[in-house]
């Protein structure tokens, strides 16, 4: 019968630590880019100009069609080199993290832009007659009038996608990047002591993820109450 043994989860607190701060780095890079450039592409895509409009639909199609672990695995490969190359960095340079967080942040920013142009497309389209009447540009009302009352909408789903982006962390261990899953897996690794530490990191995952669903539950009966 296998005896659990926690002793090895105290004293490696502190490296657990680095890859817990590692996993919420990429996270608020991520959500931060990909709402800025989702939302830019939510415009885009509900643009009646059809370049703009077909740019978008296609960089949307085409990260909702692959799978993450898959876009990581390309940036890891390719996203050092050109940096090396474009800013005339030492071979070997250590950038799996901005790696990382370009691939998070380009892959989000996908599923952000189909969160925010249905927030936009729950606004009542008679608000962009009204501005268009009080002689506003489309940016004004978008800015102004459109974006602030359709982000109030979606402020729930942005933090649900927050929560998703904060677990899927754990796949950058295919670049061998030392995020909270990739310090719990080389500590049990190390310690002989696997199933412990993932169990560990489980349950912080858990905790975590559980507390912010539950805030975001709060602030849906905030925006949306029954």
């Amino acid at each position: 019968m296998y005896e659990f043994d926690w002793s090895s989860i105290p004293g490696s607190l502190p490296f657990l630590w680095d890859g817990m701060k590692i996993s919420l780095e990429i996270t608020l890079t991520a959500v931060i880019f990909g709402i800025v450039w989702g939302t830019l592409l939510a415009m885009m895509r509900l643009s009646s100009v059809k370049p703009l409009s077909l740019f978008a639909a296609g960089y949307v199609n085409f990260f909702r069609a692959v799978p993450l672990v898959m876009v990581l695995l390309w940036f890891f490969l390719i996203v050092p080199k050109f940096i090396e190359q474009l800013f005339n960095l030492p071979p070997g340079t250590d950038l799996r993290l901005t790696s990382a967080m370009i691939g998070f942040a380009l892959f989000e920013s996908a599923y952000y832009s189909e969160i925010i142009r249905a927030g936009i497309q729950s606004v009542p389209k008679g608000q962009m007659a009204a501005c268009y009447a009080l002689g506003m540009t489309y940016g004004q009302a978008m800015r102004l009038v459109v974006l602030p009352q359709a982000f109030r909408n979606m402020v729930p789903l942005l933090l649900t996608q927050a929560i998703i982006l904060f677990q899927d962390t754990s796949l950058v261990y295919v670049s061998a990047l030392a995020d909270f899953f990739g310090a719990a897996y080389k500590v049990g690794d190390r310690d002989g002591r696997l199933v412990e530490l993932l169990l560990f990191a489980g349950l912080v995952y858990f905790v975590i993820c559980f507390a912010a669903s539950t805030l975001v539950k709060r602030l849906q009966k905030k925006y949306h109450p029954a």
